[in-house]
């Protein structure tokens, strides 16, 4: 089996081409029983995510992929931040994560909804986190600096959240570096004993969807497709891949990332 916990609908804005209204239909059609909403900074879609999963028989994990502040959250001198997923593991998660969204607002916008280590440490409780992408709070460190500033930043953040809370994310998504990154994170992972957990990232349903979510990105960054091409290779993997496509993209990779996916799920309940 497999669930996926790091996915973008209409409300990761000029960024997600997942409809609400055919999320769940689509994650029912390929076989699964759950699945999780993690959009840009916000949680605007939680309430119609909700509803309609319920009606289709869908387990909803509530989610969202937040700006972490390269500080203090409330300085505006500083526009850097980094991905983190974060999950709402119960009630009390589900409290401190709409707290955590509210706050990226109030206290920390900065061209995005931004946090800081500092905030989320306080309002950890009940959270599952996941590193996110290559723009991700350890994959970024990995690009920039190397291999010992990623396992610096995991095992920082392997402490802000409860014990086994915290999950290095790996995918196939079609891009070299992340193929790099993937290596370096089973590795992380084997040394200070953090768990791994496979996603997809996915943006839009089908891979022919691909196109569309490209001309979200060139609106959002005010570019033609060409300039766009010129500056960026678009994957064309940001799907929403069923369990099969899942294990044979990556279950030769590690097994056991592809189960946590499950395991996670499983242990999200909110109500």
């Amino acid at each position: 089996g497999f669930s996926h916990l790091h996915l973008h609908t209409q409300y990761s804005l000029l960024d997600g081409a997942i409809r609400m209204a055919d999320l769940s239909s689509a994650i029912d059609e390929r076989g699964m029983n759950s699945v999780a909403v993690t959009d840009h900074g916000n949680m605007y879609g939680a309430v119609d995510f909700y509803q309609r999963a319920k009606k289709q028989g869908v387990k909803p994990i509530f989610g969202c992929e937040t700006y972490i502040a390269a500080g203090d959250c409330a300085d505006r001198t500083r526009r850097q931040s980094s991905h983190l997923v974060l999950l709402a593991k119960n009630n009390e998660g589900y409290k401190n994560l709409t707290y955590l969204c509210s706050m990226g607002f109030l206290e920390g916008f900065y061209y995005n909804p931004r946090i800081d280590k500092e905030i989320l440490r306080k309002h950890s409780k009940g959270i599952i986190g996941l590193s996110a992408c290559l723009g991700g709070v350890v994959a970024k460190p990995y690009l920039n600096e190397g291999e010992d500033a990623a396992a610096e930043a995991a095992k920082e953040y392997k402490d802000i959240f409860e014990p086994g809370n915290f999950y290095l994310e790996i995918q196939n998504n079609g891009y070299e570096e992340q193929r790099r990154f993937n290596d370096v994170a089973l590795e992380i992972g084997r040394t200070y004993d953090i768990p791994m957990v496979a996603t997809a990232d996915a943006h839009y349903i089908s891979p022919e969807e691909s196109g569309a979510h490209e001309v979200l990105m060139c609106i959002q960054q005010n570019s033609s497709i060409d300039e766009f091409r010129a500056r960026m290779h678009h994957s064309d993997e940001l799907y929403i891949k069923t369990p099969q496509q899942m294990w044979d993209s990556m279950g030769s990779l590690c097994p056991e990332a592809l189960e946590n996916s499950v395991r996670i799920a499983n242990s999200c309940n909110v109500e």
